[in-house]
């Protein structure tokens, strides 16, 4: 029987009925998805997004390409990232159809004991306290240069050479950009910390003779120049890492943090120059296939950065819902389901257990015991899936043995006409970072070191030497259980709102069916701020049903609704996700990039 045509009515409806598809609901989301044959850059600038662009065109893989919008990004949204910070990366090789990783972290200091930094700081012993994000005791080994070199030569084409990729950037920086929207917003409220952390803040704000000392920060649609940072690109493609671990760039680098009380050396970052960036084991979960939802038949594979990364925490909520849904302790969600308040209570509960354990256990798998095997086994995960109450909000949650039972940053995106994904994280952590400027060189140092433990001493996490703290920036990437073949390629940046925005994004899209921009545009909730992800509080995004909110207190959950800029909390994501045409066997890629940014998916 033929399927009968819509009605004038339907037609016209702000949430209008696919006549091929059963499932009446689909999320109202304002932005088209972006489609491409050839390949797409998605990420949170659009210069940046056309820095990648350009080096696809030249030639270049989508490898080669993240290495150009990472650049980009940091000239354009240095409140997020930049080459003083650390980088991440998932790559789906389309002619293995493997996925391989990289971990371009730093590590502390050679010189950094617990003693000395407690001492320091004024830590006395057994007091809680932290090292504060704008110490310059906060500052690890930048590893992103190291990693941006070591991703070319890895993942590339070899085809361009890294100043090419990096000469886009760099002309930014020396001929000037317009200063997007959500970045002029938090340069401003940025300046008076960019201007206290070090003598060299003039580097990082727009000079203005009427302001004070001459510079202020830039606003939105005003014209930024970044000679300096410029200047560091240039020295970095030349000299390849040698250009950034040795020479005038360590030599500020060194001077400003030891100026300021740290105890960063030379050999620190020569250490971790001969190291190199390290190649890891990239973790992963199965998810679908009988139950979960009733449109997810086909399993798909959720690929995660190992630990010293976050990464774990979204595989193993994940898991928790599994584990749930097989002892039928939640139903099988529909897409009606969509941000219910059941449906959110699971997924709260789920990242309350996973971030129990993975505040304890993550840390740096070559100084500490990290159970990354025991955290995603399934007995374990089953095990910890007996604290969920269908009906009521956990009480506050310990940390699990898995060892004793049989585990403010850019986030984007880049895909090729060769089928091949990279999911790329590069990030300060905080905001601008430390807000610490080497002199002559444009960029901020990281404050990534405030993640470790300052006690208890039997923390897996606490503070040493040579130690690579916990990491917040994850990217994420999906592959077809059946065939291998590349899903997409997908991440939400935002501290410790990214592994919950893995979650929601990746069952937006795989249990309710919508579209990649769909899925990033839906409300998010986040559980704790900042770092207080053990808080009791719930934070939902403006728009999430009353029904909803109500239903989430019913059950005992402190809900707070965020409104205006607030909403940065719940991160800003990018989705591009791979299909074939049918009928002309053609694969097409189609893109997402999150609302809550200045940025665009970009087609070639």
């Amino acid at each position: 029987m033929a399927t009968p045509d819509p009605s004038y009515e339907d037609v016209l409806s702000d949430q209008p009925r696919n006549p091929h598809d059963k499932h009446p609901y689909i999320f109202p989301s304002r932005r088209s998805v972006v489609h491409s044959t050839h390949g797409i850059v998605a990420s949170t600038q659009p210069l940046a997004s056309a820095c990648g662009l350009e080096i696809l065109r030249r030639g270049g893989n989508c490898a080669d390409a993240a290495i150009a919008v990472a650049a980009g990004l940091n000239m354009t949204e240095p409140g997020s990232t930049g080459i003083g910070g650390d980088m991440f990366c998932l790559f789906y090789h389309a002619n293995t159809k493997k996925v391989r990783s990289l971990n371009g972290s730093g590590r502390s200091g050679a010189g950094w004991t617990l003693e000395q930094v407690r001492k320091d700081l004024g830590v006395k012993e057994g007091e809680e306290a932290k090292i504060p994000m704008d110490s310059v005791h906060a500052v690890t080994v930048p590893g992103a240069a190291a990693g941006w070199v070591d991703t070319v030569e890895k993942f590339g084409s070899g085809r361009v050479t890294l100043e090419e990729i990096l000469a886009p950037a760099v002309k930014l920086g020396e001929e000037g950009f317009a200063v997007g929207e959500v970045m002029g917003h938090y340069w401003n409220r940025a300046e008076g910390l960019i201007r206290r952390a070090s003598p060299n803040f003039a580097e990082m704000l727009k000079k203005d003779p009427k302001a004070p000392d001459g510079c202020r920060a830039p606003k939105p649609g005003e014209i930024m120049k970044n000679p300096t940072l410029a200047n560091t690109f240039r020295l970095l493609g030349k000299h390849q890492k040698a250009g950034f671990y040795t020479g005038s760039v360590a030599e500020a680098l060194v001077k400003v943090v030891q100026d300021l009380g740290g105890h960063l050396t030379h050999d620190d970052l020569q250490n971790h120059m001969d190291l190199g960036t390290e190649e890891t084991e990239p973790i992963s979960l199965k998810f679908g296939g009988q139950g979960v939802s009733e449109r997810l038949k086909d399993e798909v594979e959720i690929w995660e950065h190992p630990p010293n990364g976050q990464g774990i925490v979204a595989l193993m909520a994940l898991g928790i819902l599994k584990e749930l849904e097989k002892e039928s302790k939640i139903p099988t969600f529909s897409p009606h389901d969509h941000n219910t308040a059941p449906y959110l209570h699971a997924i709260i509960e789920s990242l309350r257990i996973a971030f129990a354990d993975g505040s304890w256990w993550i840390s740096d798998p070559k100084v500490s015991n990290t159970p990354t095997k025991g955290l995603l086994d399934p007995a374990y995960l089953a095990e910890r899936a007996k604290l969920f109450d269908p009906k009521r909000a956990s009480a506050p949650l310990s940390h699990g043995s898995p060892a004793h039972n049989k585990s403010d940053t850019v986030y984007f995106a880049v895909t090729d006409s060769e089928g091949n994904g990279i999911s790329f994280i590069n990030s300060n952590y905080g905001g601008f970072g430390t807000c610490i400027i080497p002199k002559g060189c444009g960029f901020t140092l990281q404050n990534r070191g405030a993640n470790f433990v300052l006690q208890p001493r039997s923390h897996p996490n606490i503070l040493a030497p040579n130690k690579r703290p916990y990491h917040t920036i994850i990217p994420a990437l999906v592959t077809n259980v059946s065939d291998g073949s590349l899903h997409s390629v997908y991440g939400v940046m935002g501290g410790f709102m990214q592994p919950q925005g893995h979650v929601q994004v990746l069952l937006n899209q795989v249990v309710f069916g919508l579209s990649p921009q769909a899925a990033l545009d839906a409300p998010r909730l986040c559980i704790g701020a900042g770092e207080d992800v053990e808080g009791r509080t719930v934070f939902v995004e403006d728009g999430l049903a009353e029904e909803t909110v109500r239903g989430l207190r019913k059950m005992g959950h402190e809900v707070e609704v965020v409104t205006g800029w607030g909403r940065g909390l719940f991160g800003r994501g990018q989705v591009i996700r791979w299909n074939v045409d049918a009928v002309e066997g053609v694969g097409v890629w189609s893109a997402g990039s999150d609302m809550r940014g200045d940025g665009a998916a970009v087609p070639m």
